[in-house]
């Protein structure tokens, strides 16, 4: 898969990530909302995330999506952008506010969690053709979307249905499936899905959301479910992850994921996402490309919130190009970004 790009669109970007961002409170210590005192205010969103981890590692990024006209949305923009990320496409909202949530210290992937949801109504549910810049939308040489958008309204989802359109000179689309049943209404919704991932040219979906969503069982079932992108990404969580399509001879290419203290669970497949994105931008072998997302995800794991400090592009290029028994014996804990130590440096068991 090659990225390629609309070449002479206005201020074309390396990535353009479209999505609804939120305001997040971090406990102060563990324990149910009920029962915390006090939240590190900090910030969240599928698409956001992407665009920062990969601006924090080089790469020229823009987020568009609608805030409110109020202080959470100053801060959306305010944090976002202080990554390098081009926020001049967001719009402002008078009449809806800035979503916001909480969650406990919990692993959201799990029962040991709470999370509570201030985002119906939102500025961002009203994105839509006509409140959207779709030229700016399209100035990139990747245009990275998420089920998430197609949950919050009809007007968001008729917004991907656009986006997602075959035609000439489109940017290379990638979509992260980010089935989130709690969003979805409509018994339909993961069928909507489905149909967008196929209009897609690189999916990333984990195992366990494909099961839920579709009932496949298996990364090979995944990938015969969508034939039509040209790379499915299968991310298994501490099993690694599998792609299917260019690059991979026709078959599956498996990278195992390396052992990582784990802190939080949250962002880790935005930021797996992140570093896939930037190795396919930089054209690595599709092993590279699986390692990069690994390592992304592993600084975020490693972190109490959704972004954390990425490793430096020539130290995570040396551990992606370890041999595979060294790459099997990698193990990554907090503060691991900031060692840049050479590769037979990295704490390993």
């Amino acid at each position: 898969m090659t990225v390629t790009g609309p070449c002479n669109a206005p201020d074309v970007v390396d990535v353009v990530a479209l999505g609804e961002s939120m305001v997040t409170f971090l406990p102060s210590r563990a324990g149910r909302l009920a029962d915390v005192p006090s939240f590190e205010r900090t910030i969240g969103g599928a698409e956001s995330n992407v665009a920062c981890a990969l601006a924090a590692v080089g790469h020229a990024t823009r987020w568009i999506s609608r805030v409110g006209d109020d202080g959470f949305g100053d801060h959306l923009i305010e944090a976002i952008g202080a990554y390098g990320v081009d926020v001049s496409s967001v719009r402002r909202d008078s009449g809806r506010p800035t979503g916001v949530y909480f969650r406990t210290a919990g692993d959201r992937a799990t029962d040991a969690h709470e999370v509570a949801y201030y985002r119906t109504g939102s500025a961002a549910s009203v994105m839509s053709v006509g409140t959207v810049d779709l030229e700016a939308a399209r100035a990139g040489r990747v245009l990275h979307l998420s089920g998430i958008t197609a949950a919050l309204s009809g007007d968001c989802l008729d917004l991907l249905w656009e986006l997602t359109e075959p035609r000439p000179g489109r940017s290379l689309v990638s979509f992260d499936v980010n089935f989130r049943p709690g969003l979805w209404a409509d018994a339909d919704g993961p069928w909507v899905l489905l149909d967008l991932a196929q209009r897609a040219d690189l999916v990333f979906v984990g195992a366990d959301e494909a099961r839920a969503a579709w009932g496949l069982d298996g990364a090979r079932a995944v990938a015969d479910a969508l034939p039509e992108p040209d790379v499915v990404v299968v991310k298994q969580g501490g099993g690694g992850a599998v792609a299917f399509g260019n690059g991979t001879d026709g078959d599956a290419f498996h990278a195992p994921a390396p052992h990582v203290d784990v802190v939080a669970a949250v962002g880790a497949g935005d930021a797996f996402a992140a570093g896939f994105l930037s190795a396919t931008l930089r054209g690595l072998p599709v092993r590279d490309r699986l390692r990069h997302g690994h390592l992304m995800a592993a600084a975020v794991l490693a972190a109490p919130g959704d972004l954390a400090a990425p490793p430096a592009r020539d130290h995570a290029d040396r551990l992606a190009a370890l041999d595979d028994t060294a790459w099997g014996t990698l193990r990554l804990g907090p503060g691991w970004t900031q060692a840049e130590q050479a590769p037979e440096e990295v704490r390993t068991p």
